[in-house]
């Protein structure tokens, strides 16, 4: 009888945790800087590049491609956003911030070279946005 309830379990775990990971999977989560196709997460106001990302239940897009040799700014929305996605890291700027649950929040970046990637991750390590640059 404990070995099937055991196996019960076991099976059970398995198909949420599959529902679970297969479900937070999207090949639409990459956005191209002005390609018509994706939904366009870049655009020029006033001289800067802005980069608006959503964190709730992980950051969305999950990759943005962006043009090199601009000021930029990454624009954090969030709305009832309360798990780890809210605790924002990006190493390469030492930018830590808790996000406030439901708002905006703004992070200037310096011109990027061609090339060079920007990645930002939430304090657990389990969410994770990338910025690339090119020309």
């Amino acid at each position: 009888m404990k070995k099937i309830m055991a196996l019960s379990i076991a099976v059970a775990v398995l198909i949420i945790g599959g529902a679970v990971f297969f479900s937070g999977r999207n090949d639409s989560d990459s956005t191209v800087f002005g390609n018509g196709g994706n939904v366009n997460n870049v655009s020029i106001v006033d001289g800067k590049q802005i980069i608006d990302i959503s964190a709730k239940g992980g950051y969305r897009p999950r990759k943005t491609i962006a043009k090199a040799n601009m000021p930029t700014i990454i624009r954090m929305n969030t709305q009832g956003t309360f798990d780890c996605s809210a605790a924002l890291s990006i190493p390469s700027l030492n930018f830590r911030k808790v996000l406030s649950p439901t708002g905006m929040t703004e992070i200037e970046i310096p011109p990027r070279q061609a090339g060079s990637e920007l990645k930002g991750i939430c304090a657990m390590g389990m969410y994770s946005f990338t910025v690339d640059f090119s020309e």
